[in-house]
């Protein structure tokens, strides 16, 4: 039996879903795990500021997160 390949991450099948409280076509979503983990390290910089600064909009721009499966690839 192989093992997966510890290498490249494993692709993930889920996202944080951050909804706009005040435009309902706006949203972020960012990879995670099934509990919503966010691997940061393998995120861009620019793509971890968008997360944090989401995080920290919560109540205020952005509904609470909510981990959904991925629709694509």
């Amino acid at each position: 039996m192989m093992k997966p390949s510890t290498d490249a991450p494993a692709p993930t099948r889920y996202e944080l879903h951050f909804q706009s409280l005040y435009h309902s076509g706006r949203a972020l979503s960012f990879p995670c795990d099934a509990q919503g983990h966010v691997p940061l390290d393998t995120l861009s910089d620019k793509v971890r500021q968008n997360y944090l600064d989401a995080l920290a909009a919560v109540g205020h721009a952005y509904a609470m997160p909510v981990v959904r499966q991925r629709n694509h690839g």
